[in-house]
Order: structure tokens, then C-alpha cells, then sequence
């Protein structure tokens, strides 16, 4: 089968959401979904644009309306959350949905230009995309030193760059001191490409690990596979992590490296505080 529509998956969401206890990230319901939809990995790495996947550009337009619709909300931590509403909902009829969606977009558009579009509130990918096609520009020797920067300022100390992959990636190993008293080896693998990662790929990584690191650590500017993240923490062999290249880009916006963030200033009169003179 192909990626459902935007609202063919708002029922399927749902679901995911009520399985996972009423509350998840966007990559836990994203996992959930095609689980439940049964797509292929090559299904579930499908591109839209950029480095965004179909499903998760189309699930981003679902929860968008689903919460316009009373029944999510969302953290500024990213965690999304059934409302009481959506707690006692299990099916929707899409039609009803959009309609009421849309209504409300004519609501929106009659308040005057002031006021928030609904596209503004899923176009958080597109600075992710920007992020991610100024690093494929880059040189390799600019990519292994941007990789160095952002491990030691995560946290990494004695990072080193053991060798480079064909595919402009690198490889290295570093320290990571948790609480400034314990110190982990960690082996990391870099990778700059558009693709997905494969679970052969994660399963050749922990290789590399095996009396050399306590920890991996797999980046990529692209996707990994499912069976790439199922491999990345099965049990009898060494755990893994993954970041991929939205979670790289939001990395580097919250380290503040070639990501900024403009913060609007609203000033508010007192009346009441000159009223006391």
C-alpha cells in the first residue's frame, strides 16, 4: 500500500495514541502508525521534501487538524497528549473533520492578516530542511569538523577522528563524563546522505564497538530504517543510539550553532500600576 492521506490517517493516529497510553513524541507515534498500517520500510522512508518522509510530513497535517479539532494538544516539549475529548474518542468521521477544520479557517482569514495561519503551524520542518541542505553543501573536512564541534559541545571530551567512509561520512571515538565523576567510551559513525540507514549498517557498527566502547553513537542527515532502530536496541549486544537529520538540526538550534531563533517582544501597560500614584 501507499502512505495514506493526511486525513485517511487521523483514525489510525488516534489509535496510536490510545495504545501508547494517551501521551507520546512524534517519533513514537510515527513508529506506531506504520505499525499499524503495516508499510514497508521503504514506504515508511518515502521523501516528500527535503529530508522529510511522507508519512511524517502527512501524520505533522493529521495532528495538526486533530488538535484543531479538540481532541490533541501538544507540549512545548514535543509530547503530544489525547484531550479528555480525545480520551473518549476512538473514530472520527474525516469529513466532519475537515469541514470543521476549515470553517475555522475562514474564521482565521476573516480576523485580518494579524493573525496565525494553520500552514504555520506544521512548516516547522522547513528550517530542518534548510539546516540539513546548507550541511550537505559542505565540504567533508567542513562536515568532520562541524561533527567534532557539536559532540564536544554536547558534552564529548578527547573526540577523535579515526577514519572517514566513502560515503563522506567519518568515524571516530570520544568520552562522554556524566556527573564529572564517570566516563564512557563512546565510538560514533557519522553519516552525510539523504537515504536511510539499514539495519545491516547499524549491525556493521556494533561490530566496530565489540572491547573498543561501552556506547555507539549513529548520526545521520538522513532516515534510518525500522529494523534499523529495532537492531539499534535489540537485547545481547551493545545499545546504540540514533540521531537522525531532524533531531541533528534541532541539535544544533539548541546549541545555538548556525540556528537562530527570533523571539517577538510583546510590552504590556499596567494601567492599574500608574493608577496607585
Amino acid at each position: 500500500m501507499s502512505v495514506p492521506t493526511y486525513d485517511e490517517l487521523f483514525n489510525p493516529l488516534l489509535k496510536a495514541l490510545h495504545e501508547l497510553g494517551g501521551s507520546a513524541s512524534v517519533e513514537e507515534m510515527d513508529d506506531r502508525v506504520a505499525e499499524i498500517l503495516g508499510l514497508t520500510d521503504e514506504e515508511i522512508s518515502e521523501i516528500h521534501r527535503g529530508n522529510t518522509t511522507k508519512l511524517s510530513y502527512r501524520l505533522a497535517w493529521s495532528r495538526n487538524y486533530l488538535k484543531r479539532f479538540g481532541l490533541l494538544e501538544n507540549s512545548a516539549r514535543g509530547v503530544w497528549v489525547l484531550t479528555p475529548k480525545g480520551q473518549s474518542t476512538t473514530q472520527v468521521d474525516k469529513a466532519l473533520v475537515n469541514k470543521t477544520v476549515k470553517h475555522l479557517d475562514l474564521e482565521l482569514k476573516a480576523m485580518g492578516p494579524g493573525t496565525d495561519k494553520p500552514e504555520e503551524l506544521v512548516e516547522e520542518a522547513t528550517w530542518r530542511s534548510k539546516v540539513l541542505d546548507e550541511i550537505k553543501k559542505m565540504s567533508p573536512a567542513a562536515f568532520e569538523r562541524l561533527c567534532q564541534r557539536v559532540l564536544r559541545e554536547s558534552g564529548f571530551i578527547n573526540v577523535e577522528v579515526k577514519g572517514k567512509s566513502g560515503d563522506g561520512g567519518i568515524d571516530g571515538r570520544g568520552i562522554v563524563k556524566v556527573g564529572g565523576l564517570l566516563g564512557f567510551r563512546v565510538i560514533f559513525q557519522c553519516k552525510r546522505y539523504a537515504g536511510s540507514v539499514s539495519s545491516q549498517e547499524i549491525r556493521e557498527f556494533k561490530g566496530t564497538m565489540v572491547g573498543r566502547a561501552e556506547k555507539g553513537l549513529f548520526i545521520t542527515t538522513g532516515t534510518f530504517t525500522r529494523d534499523a532502530k529495532q537492531e539499534a536496541v535489540r537485547d545481547g549486544s551493545p545499545p546504540i543510539d540514533l540521531i537522525d537529520g531532524e533531531e541533528f538540526a534541532e541539535r544544533l538550534k539548541e546549541l545555538d550553532l548556525g540556528v537562530s531563533v527570533k523571539t517577538e517582544e510583546l510590552v504590556g501597560v499596567d494601567g492599574a500600576w500608574f493608577e496607585s500614584f
